[in-house]
């Protein structure tokens, strides 16, 4: 598979929500990257202060548990430790780690896949602004029913719409 033409959604499936984190399983990076999981983290275990807990952390029972139970793909594979998980950062370092042509074109398919997330998750206040900015010039003009415009306006910045999750939080 040419590291071009990796689809954006195929990254994206990849991330979870873990511990309030966007992240990815080590797995799935080997999946992108054509490595073994094995690999992987043995190049990363030589280079172990490349990656502080906020970079990488490995999942404890019940996170995997429940990650298991939600990717049906997962009851059929057996792991002999639990995985690891990047972070957008640790992502980053994987490359200067994994020093391969494939490496970093797939890094930065996936660092701007997060970047698109994080673009994504401001929007809905942004356009409640405009929107609210909007009314505002209107109210000039008019006076019919604007209570009940502001009302709902209000109410929208409040308390927004709740975000897409990808994956899952667990309580710590």
């Amino acid at each position: 598979m040419d590291s071009a033409l990796i689809p954006i959604q195929i990254i994206e499936n990849k991330i979870f929500v873990i511990r309030g984190q966007r992240v990815m399983l080590d797995s799935d990076l080997a999946i992108l990257y054509e490595v073994e999981t094995k690999r992987l983290n043995e190049a990363i275990k030589r280079n172990i202060d490349r990656f502080p807990e906020d970079f990488m952390f490995q999942l404890n029972d019940d996170e995997w548990n429940i990650l298991r139970s939600q990717i049906a793909t997962f009851d059929k594979v057996l792991r002999k430790y639990k995985p690891y998980v990047f972070t957008e950062q640790g992502v980053a370092m994987l490359s200067s780690v994994l020093n391969s042509k494939r490496a970093i074109a797939v890094n930065v398919q996936i660092m701007r896949v997060f970047v698109k997330l994080r673009q994504l998750a401001f929007q809905p206040t942004q356009e409640i602004a405009e929107l609210r900015k909007l009314l505002m010039l209107y109210i000039e003009k008019n006076d019919e029913r604007v209570d009940e415009i502001i009302q709902v306006l209000n109410n929208l910045l409040e308390s927004p719409r709740e975000q897409k999750q990808i994956g899952f939080r667990t309580e710590e």
